[in-house]
C-alpha cells in the first residue's frame, strides 16, 4: 500500500503506517501573513512535524516549536505560524515507530487557512456536497443530511424521503434497503417502584433502512417487563426505583440495608460495579466521530443487567466513549502508616467479540491535563481482567473507547462487533462506599468506631489490635496491615526504608565465595547511567533509537531515572528545570525512550516518545543468575576472563501488559572491569539489541571498574630486596591483573636490619659438617677391619695349602704367653650396619672374641 494523506471529506488524515509521508503546499507571499489549521494528533507513536522552507529548501526559523503539541482524545488543537513574504513552502510530515503489530492512530487536519495572499486569479466553484447561495463568498456550506449537491451548486437539492437518504455534505442519494437486526438496538429503563426494568428497542438514527418492504425486519415490540438486578456493593434500595449510597460509616453487600461499622473497624470504601441497570452518577457515555458529528447525541454505551456494553452509533468507525471520574485516591486510615508508592487500583473484566479489525483502549487522564494511552486490545478477546495502579493522589478520568474499524468508512457492516464490561472495581477512592469493614488499630483514645493510624512502617497486631512495628528489611504491604505477614521481606542484598515503605539497595553488596569475602561499594554507580542503542530501522526505512536510564540503585527507593512521556528533548534536563509537575515524565529504576534523530537541527532537538517503565520495584542483588524467576542466560553476554563474580541487580514492573501477564522484568549484570574506569559501559546483548528477545524480561551489561570488589590484604604481595649495608627494603606490589578497587590501600615499604650469614643458615653449615666428620670416621674404621680379615684370612688358605699331606693339628683357643689378643671371633653370621654401629657405640674395654668358621681341608669323614 501506498503510504499519503488521504483525503476524508471535511479533513484529510495521515498514514498509518511506520513510513515517513509529507503534505506540501507552495504558496507566495506579498507582504508577511500566516498560516493557521486545526488538527487532532492523539497517538504518540506516530511522531506529527510542521515546518516551513523557502524556494532554496532552507528551512526558515519560526519561533513556534515545529514538533506539533499532543491532543485529546476527540479534541481539535490548532496552530498558527507566521509567514514572511516570498515563497513559503508548508511542510506537514509524519513518521510512524511501530512496536509490535499495532497500527498507529493518523493525524487529522482540517481549515488550512493562509492570509497574505497577494491575488487570487479566479473563483473556484463550490465542490459537489457543498454549496454557494450568495456571490464573493469567502467559502462554500456543507449541504445538511438527506440533501446533496453537485459541482458549483447555488443550492442542495433534497432525497426522495422514502427511498432514499444522504448524510451531510453529500454528492448523491442512496437507496434505502431493507432494515435488519443491525438497524437497531435495545435498552433498558430505569427500575420502577415494583422493581421492574423494561426492555426498550429503538432504531439507530440516522434511520438508513425501510421497515415497510417485503423483506425488512420489523421493530421488535417494546415494553417487556424483567426483575431489576440488585444494587451494586455499598448502594441500598430505600423502596424507591434507584439505589442510593450507604451514609458515611456505613456499609452494605447492595442486597442488604446499610448498618453501621462495628466498634475498632472502618468502612473500605471504593466502587464495585458489577450491576448494570442504570449508569452509575460518577460515568457517563458518549459517541465521536473524528469526521464529523453524526453521532453527537447518541450514546456510546448501554446498560444490559450484568454488564455494560458498547452500542451502535453512527458509523462503524465512530468512537464509543464511557467515562468514570474518580476525583482523588487516599488508603484508609489504617493505612496512613503505609507509605508506599500505590494509593490505590482499578480493575475491570471485559471480553470483545469481533469480526473486524476492533480495538478497545483503555485511557487514563490526570487532573484533566491529556488522556493518555494506557493499554489496547485489538481483535476478539476472551473474557479476562486488567488492573491499572495508582501512584498518585490526583483526580482521574478513566475512559474505555471501542471502534470497530478504523478505516475510513461511514456504513455499519460490523455493527454486531461489540465489547462487553462486566464489572469496574476502584480501591481507596475519595468519595466512595463501603461493601464491608476493616478492622483499625486501637488507639490510647479511641471513641466509639473511629480509627487511629498506625505510625509509618507499623502493622495491626490481630490478637490485640495495637500498632507493631514491622521487623528490619521487610516492608508494609500497602494491601494488608493486618499480622505480621504484613511485612514482605526484602530481598537479597536489600534493605528497608525507616518507615518501611520500600526496600532498596545502599550500593553496597557483600559476597561469601570459598572462605572468600568479597564486598563490593557501586556508590559512584549510583547516578543515573544511559545507554542509547541503535540505530534501528522500521520496515519502512525509518531511524530510530533506544534509548534507556537506569538508576542502579534508586537513592533510598527514590526512582531516579526519567524518561519522557511526550515529544521533548530526550535529556529531560529542560523540562525538569521549568517545573515541578512531572506529568510528561516517567520515574522509574529502569525506563525507556524511543528517539527520531532530527535531520536538520540536530540531535538535540531529537524526538522522544513512548516512554515507559521497564522496572518500578527492586527485588534484589545477588550473584546468582536467577532471582524471582528472572534468568539471566550466560550466553547472553561474553564470559568475563576474570575470576570475581558478576553481581547481577533484579527489578520489575507493576503494571501488566497484554503481552506480559507478570509485569515487565529487568536484569542489569554488573561486571569488574579494570579496564573501564569511571561510569564504565553499559550493553544490551547482541543477539537482543534492543535489551529484550520477548518483549518482557530486558537485560544490561554495565562494566566498570567500579564494579570490582574491593581490596584486601589477598590482592597484594611483598617483595624482599637484597641486603645493603646491613639493611633490608621490603616492597608491597599489587597482584596482576588487579581485580579490585579502593578498600584497602598498598602497606609503605619495610626496611630491616639483616646479617652477614643467616642464623638457620649458620645452624644448618653445622649440622653437614658434623655429619661429614661421622660418615668418615666410620668410613675409616670399617676399612680398616675389613683389611684385617682379608689378611688372617689370606694366611689361613697358605698354611693349609702348605701342609696339604697332614693331618691339621687341633685348633688351640688358648693364648699363647705374649700374644697379642689381635684375633677377635667372626661368626658367619653378617652383622648389619646399625647393629655395627650399637656395638661400637657400646663397646667395652673387655676383650671381644671373633670366630671365624673356616672350610676343613680334611675329608668329611674324619
Amino acid at each position: 500500500m501506498h503510504s499519503s494523506w488521504i483525503p476524508r471529506g471535511n479533513y484529510i488524515e495521515s498514514n498509518r503506517d511506520d513510513c515517513t509521508v509529507s503534505l506540501i503546499y507552495a504558496v507566495h507571499l506579498k507582504k508577511s501573513g500566516y498560516v493557521f489549521f486545526e488538527y487532532q494528533y492523539v497517538d504518540n507513536n506516530l511522531f506529527f512535524e510542521f515546518f516551513i522552507q523557502n524556494d532554496q529548501c532552507q528551512e526558515m526559523d519560526t519561533t513556534t516549536e515545529k514538533w506539533v503539541k499532543l491532543t485529546d482524545n476527540g479534541e481539535w488543537g490548532s496552530h498558527s505560524v507566521m509567514l514572511k513574504s516570498g515563497t513559503n513552502i508548508l511542510y506537514w510530515r509524519t513518521t510512524g515507530i511501530l512496536m509490535g503489530s499495532k497500527a498507529v492512530k493518523p493525524v487529522l487536519v482540517k481549515n488550512i487557512t493562509i492570509e497574505g495572499v497577494a491575488y487570487t486569479s479566479e473563483c473556484f466553484p463550490c465542490k459537489p456536497g457543498t454549496f454557494s447561495n450568495k456571490p464573493g463568498s469567502f467559502n462554500c456550506q456543507v449541504c445538511p443530511r438527506n440533501t446533496y449537491s453537485e459541482k458549483g451548486a447555488k443550492e442542495c437539492v433534497k432525497c426522495k424521503e422514502d427511498s432514499h437518504f444522504s448524510e451531510e455534505g453529500s454528492s448523491a442519494c442512496t437507496k434505502r434497503v431493507p432494515c435488519t437486526i443491525k438497524d437497531y438496538f435495545q435498552i433498558h429503563t430505569p427500575c420502577d417502584e415494583q422493581g421492574k426494568t423494561q426492555i426498550m428497542y429503538k432504531w439507530i438514527e440516522p434511520k438508513i433502512c425501510r421497515e415497510d418492504l417485503a423483506d425488512a425486519i420489523r421493530l421488535p415490540p417494546s415494553g417487556e417487563k424483567r426483575d431489576c438486578p440488585p444494587c451494586n456493593p455499598g448502594f441500598y434500595n430505600n423502596g424507591s426505583s434507584s439505589c442510593h449510597p450507604c451514609p458515611p460509616g456505613m456499609y452494605s453487600d447492595g442486597i442488604k440495608e446499610c448498618r453501621s461499622c462495628p466498634a475498632g473497624t472502618e468502612p473500605a470504601l471504593g466502587f464495585e460495579y458489577k450491576w448494570w441497570n442504570v449508569l452509575p452518577g460518577n460515568m457517563k457515555t458518549s459517541c465521536f466521530n473524528v469526521g464529523n458529528s453524526k453521532c453527537d447525541g447518541m450514546n456510546g454505551w448501554e446498560v444490559a443487567g450484568d454488564h455494560i456494553q458498547s452500542g451502535a452509533g453512527g458509523s462503524d468507525n465512530d468512537y464509543l466513549i464511557l467515562n468514570l471520574h474518580i476525583p482523588g485516591f487516599k488508603p484508609p486510615t489504617s493505612m496512613t502508616g503505609a507509605t508506599g508508592s500505590e494509593l490505590g487500583r482499578i480493575t475491570f473484566v471485559f471480553e470483545t467479540l469481533c469480526s473486524a479489525d476492533c480495538v478497545l483502549y483503555f485511557m487514563v487522564d490526570i487532573n484533566r491535563k491529556s488522556t493518555n494511552v494506557v493499554e489496547s486490545w485489538g481483535g476478539t478477546k476472551e473474557k479476562q481482567a486488567y488492573t491499572h495502579v495508582v501512584f498518585k493522589n490526583a483526580t482521574f478520568t478513566f475512559t474505555w473507547a471501542f471502534q470497530r474499524t478504523n478505516q475510513g468508512q461511514d456504513n455499519r457492516r460490523f455493527i454486531n462487533d461489540l465489547v462487553k464490561i462486566y464489572s469496574i472495581t476502584t480501591t481507596n477512592a475519595v468519595d466512595g462506599v463501603a461493601s464491608s469493614c476493616r478492622a483499625c488499630a486501637l488507639g490510647s483514645e479511641q471513641s466509639g468506631s473511629s480509627c487511629v493510624p498506625c505510625p509509618p512502617g507499623h502493622y495491626i497486631e490481630k490478637e490485640t489490635n495495637q500498632c507493631k512495628e514491622c521487623p528490619a528489611d521487610t516492608y508494609l504491604s500497602i494491601h494488608q496491615v493486618y499480622g505480621e505477614e504484613a511485612c514482605v521481606p526484602c530481598g537479597p542484598g536489600s534493605k528497608s526504608t525507616p518507615d518501611h515503605s520500600v526496600c532498596y539497595s545502599d550500593c553496597f553488596f557483600y559476597h561469601e565465595k570459598e572462605n572468600q569475602s568479597l564486598h563490593y561499594d557501586f556508590s559512584n554507580l549510583s547516578s543515573v547511567g544511559s545507554l542509547m542503542n541503535g540505530p534501528s530501522f522500521t520496515s519502512k526505512g525509518t531511524k530510530y533509537y533506544h534509548f534507556f536510564n537506569i538508576s542502579l540503585c534508586g537513592h533510598e527507593g527514590k526512582k531516579m531515572a526519567l524518561c519522557t512521556n511526550n515529544i521533548t528533548d530526550f535529556t529531560v534536563k529542560e523540562m525538569v528545570g521549568k517545573s515541578d509537575d512531572y506529568t510528561n515524565l516517567v520515574g522509574a529504576f529502569v525506563c525507556q525512550s524511543t528517539i527520531i534523530p532530527s535531520e536538520s537541527k540536530g540531535f538535540r532537538a531529537a524526538l522522544s516518545s513512548q516512554s515507559i517503565i521497564l522496572a518500578d520495584t527492586f527485588l534484589g542483588v545477588t550473584v546468582e543468575t536467577t532471582l524471582h524467576n528472572i534468568n539471566i542466560k550466560e550466553e547472553m553476554f561474553p564470559v568475563t576472563p576474570s575470576q570475581i563474580p558478576d553481581v547481577h541487580f533484579f527489578y520489575k514492573s507493576s503494571t501488566t501488559t497484554t503481552s506480559c501477564a507478570n509485569g515487565r522484568s529487568t536484569a542489569v549484570k554488573m561486571r569488574c572491569n579494570p579496564s573501564k574506569p569511571a561510569a564504565g559501559v553499559i550493553s544490551v546483548p547482541s543477539k537482543c539489541p534492543a535489551g529484550t528477545c520477548d518483549g518482557c524480561t530486558f537485560y544490561f551489561l554495565w562494566e566498570s571498574a567500579e564494579a570490582c570488589p574491593l581490596c584486601t590484604e589477598r590482592d597484594f604481595h611483598e617483595i624482599e630486596g637484597a641486603c645493603k649495608r646491613g639493611f633490608q627494603e621490603t616492597l608491597y606490589v599489587w597482584n596482576e591483573p588487579k581485580w579490585c578497587i579502593k578498600g584497602m590501600s598498598l602497606p609503605e615499604k619495610k626496611l630491616s636490619t639483616c646479617e652477614a650469614v643467616d642464623f638457620w643458615l649458620k645452624v644448618g653449615a653445622g649440622v653437614g659438617a658434623f655429619t661429614a666428620v661421622l660418615l668418615v670416621a666410620l668410613t675409616c674404621y670399617f676399612w680398616k677391619k675389613n683389611k684385617k680379615l682379608e689378611y688372617k684370612y689370606s694366611k689361613l688358605v697358605m698354611t693349609a695349602n702348605s701342609k696339604e699331606c697332614e693331618l691339621p693339628a687341633a685348633d688351640s683357643c688358648a693364648i699363647m704367653e705374649g700374644e697379642d689378643n689381635e684375633e677377635e671371633v667372626v661368626y658367619s653370621n653378617k652383622q648389619s650396619l646399625l647393629g655395627k654401629l650399637k656395638s661400637l657405640a657400646t663397646k667395652e674395654k673387655e676383650d671381644h672374641f671373633e670366630s671365624v668358621q673356616l672350610k676343613s681341608s680334611r675329608s668329611p669323614n674324619i
